[in-house]
């Protein structure tokens, strides 16, 4: 009887073994399926597509982490040495830089490392990540949370719709929607906490001391930087063709949209676009009570490409051409 029941004991074992290993065959048919699937590229983007249970809006936040480390690497902004031209204003900015974008020479500074509050200078940020984490054809959702926003927005958004993601990276760095900076952190990082403490991560990877970010869109105070480290994230997104593709353009845009018309239409208030600056390719404006009015720019000229920071400027449109003729011609 004991012999018996011993059998069966040895029976059930093996049969558990055989489902423990039907198991593992079956997880490794669906890790080869979704190996297929990731290594196919169909949409002409540099992103592979993904089946819907791995869709952005549900990537696991490690994952989300541990791709960050594949970005680019910081660009070396060098802040020794002396300055190549003076420049005295009668309302200075609070702090600021010119520099070159490809050598990071700086060729003019104002207190470089004065930690201070950036506004819309955030969505640089925001933009440099949702390009790395987000196809151009993705579609969006529009949530409660995107709506309920405060400030400056797209403000036409089609609550409980889809819309083109490349269509909200335009609304966030042409008309700085706050909105869209929402709709796009919950795209990418799930909610707005982890896509925000992306940023703080990639911000401790490439060195920026002074920044940290409590939201994706800047309208608190507590979204900080200097002109140093914006230096570097405009160096970053001077290289990223999707970003530099939105910010080039000049003049007012008509994007399809599923909205009433079915167009969206942008008008930036770029200051080096407004004075008709020569060789202007953008970037981005903020503005908050806290901050005043702040600007990341570039233009470029020839061969040569530089860079102004505008952080508390009373006049950026007068500020931001007067710094970069010299940096030209330096």
């Amino acid at each position: 009887m004991n012999s018996l029941l011993d059998g069966g004991r040895r029976r059930r074992r093996i049969g558990g073994r055989l489902a423990l290993i039907a198991g593992f065959a079956a997880v490794a048919a669906v890790g080869a399926a979704v190996y297929v699937v990731l290594s196919q590229r169909h949409d002409g983007s540099s992103r592979a597509s993904v089946p819907a249970f791995l869709a952005p809006s549900s990537r696991p936040h490690s994952s989300l982490q541990s791709s960050l480390l594949k970005q680019p690497p910081a660009p070396r902004i060098r802040l020794g040495g002396v300055d190549a031209f003076r420049m005295g204003f009668r309302k200075p900015p609070r702090a600021g830089m010119v520099f070159d974008v490809r050598t990071g020479e700086v060729l003019w500074r104002r207190q470089p490392r004065k930690v201070m509050p950036i506004a819309s200078l955030t969505k640089i940020m925001t933009a440099l990540l949702v390009t790395a984490r987000a196809g151009p054809n993705e579609r969006v959702r529009i949530t409660k949370d995107t709506l309920n926003y405060q400030g400056s927005g797209v403000g036409v958004l089609p609550k409980g719709k889809r819309v083109r993601l490349e269509a909200l990276l335009n609304g966030l760095l042409i008309v700085s929607g706050n909105d869209a900076a929402i709709a796009l952190a919950d795209h990418v990082g799930g909610n707005q906490r982890r896509f925000v403490a992306l940023m703080n991560r990639r911000a401790r990877q490439l060195g920026l001391r002074c920044t940290h970010y409590v939201s994706p869109h800047g309208l608190e105070p507590g979204n900080r930087s200097c002109a140093r480290d914006l230096a570097v994230l405009a160096s970053l997104a001077a290289r990223n063709r999707r970003i530099m593709r939105v910010t080039e353009r000049r003049h007012q845009i008509s994007l399809p949209f599923p909205i009433k018309g079915r167009r969206l239409v942008l008008s930036g208030h770029n200051p080096l676009y407004r004075a008709h600056y020569r060789g202007a390719l953008g970037l981005k404006t903020g503005f908050t009570d806290e901050a005043g009015q702040c600007f990341v720019g570039l233009a470029r000229r020839g061969h040569r490409e530089l860079g102004v920071v505008l952080l508390n400027s009373p006049n950026p449109q007068r500020h931001a051409p007067a710094l970069l003729d010299p940096g030209f011609r330096s």
